[in-house]
């Protein structure tokens, strides 16, 4: 981890990089994010999840993927920039919910039986990820579910990696810990973990 107590990277830095590119990290159109959706969804071991939360849902490419097996999907980003492209991509999923929403300083009340973190995590501050992890693991019933899902190598500007925001999640999986794993994979470029609430 980053020892100078890096900052939450701000709502405002994800509405420039979005005001410049559309699509900044290519979801729409790259081979390699498609394989990743892919897997990320192989990865769910139940066809149906009643509840579902999605944190960093961007232009919701993955969001349209994941709502067919979704009673409820919250997804939520910190750009309205991104969002509006997410409401666009889903308008006919009347199961999806889109919301501008900050974690960890915002949080929704009802529980959930499924979480996904997924290339968003890195962008918390130690602080702030600590704090994510106390309102996810609240906020999931027993028995639900948490896939992470995140680019591993460093990048200059996040003040956290991929691996830091996973192995602080596995730290909770001890025999006394709240979570249980299920199960990981390691790809060139991205980690995916499954963790579920004991």
């Amino acid at each position: 981890m980053n020892q100078n107590q890096p900052n939450t990277l701000p709502p405002e830095y994800f509405d420039h990089v979005y005001q410049a590119n559309r699509d900044p990290w290519n979801f729409e159109t790259s081979p390699y994010e498609q394989a990743k959706y892919a897997a990320t969804l192989a990865a769910l071991p139940r066809p149906h999840y009643a509840e579902a939360f999605e944190i960093g849902c961007s232009l919701g490419v993955l969001t349209a993927q994941l709502a067919p097996r979704c009673g409820h999907l919250l997804a939520v980003d910190v750009s309205e920039a991104a969002l509006a492209q997410a409401r666009a991509r889903c308008a006919g999923l009347p199961q999806v919910d889109i919301q501008l929403m900050q974690v960890p300083n915002e949080f929704p009340t009802q529980p959930f039986d499924l979480i996904l973190v997924s290339e968003v995590g890195y962008y918390w501050s130690p602080a702030d990820l600590a704090r994510a992890a106390e309102l996810l693991i609240a906020g999931l019933q027993a028995g639900g579910q948490l896939l992470l899902v995140h680019w591993t190598p460093p990048v200059h500007d996040y003040p956290l990696t991929g691996d830091d925001v996973h192995e602080f999640f596995l730290a909770k999986t001890a025999e006394s810990g709240p979570l249980r794993h299920l199960g990981g994979q390691r790809h060139e470029t991205y980690r995916l973990d499954l963790l579920e609430k004991r």
